[in-house]
């Protein structure tokens, strides 16, 4: 059995689609231990802000099969395949780690270098995983995020109208 972390981001009918993949999410590997819903800026353009949270799974898949899933939920929900990087989304779930796998095959890169860029994956994902060691640094989430620079942190925990 593996364990892997997903973040999941929205900026687009966010309560819609944050929702959707969750119920997705849960229908595919069962029961998810999921993080706060963190509202925060759009990082890179100018934009609505984004719902972010990360959720942590169980699952017997590889991880490109894994990926390959979560791209189809994306889809399901909207998703151009051709979207750019840094723009508005209906949907976002990016697989940040699967066990202890260290990746990088060209797309699909384990861990994610987002989890010590973005507060928005790092808070969450500390948040459920605080004592789980990066697979490189072997730094707990926690130390991670204790050294993460807050001075200009602008995101903060929502409830969600659902």
């Amino acid at each position: 059995m593996h364990t892997g972390y997903i973040s999941i981001g929205s900026n687009i009918d966010k309560d819609k689609h944050i929702l959707a993949s969750l119920t997705a999410l849960e229908n595919q590997f069962g029961p998810l231990t999921c993080s706060s819903i963190y509202e925060s800026d759009a990082v890179g353009f100018e934009g609505d802000t984004f719902y972010n949270l990360i959720v942590g799974f169980n699952s017997t898949l590889e991880v490109k099969e894994v990926t390959k899933l979560l791209r189809q939920i994306e889809l399901d929900n909207g998703r151009e395949r051709n979207s750019q990087k840094f723009s508005s989304r209906t949907l976002d779930l990016d697989l940040i780690l699967y066990d202890d796998l260290v990746l990088n095959d060209g797309r699909l890169q384990i861990p994610r270098d987002e989890i010590e860029c973005y507060a928005f994956v790092l808070e969450p994902l500390a948040e459920i995983a605080p004592d789980l060691k990066h697979p490189i640094s072997q730094l707990s989430y926690s130390e991670l995020w204790h050294r993460f620079d807050k001075q200009n942190l602008k995101q903060h925990v929502v409830t969600p109208a659902w």
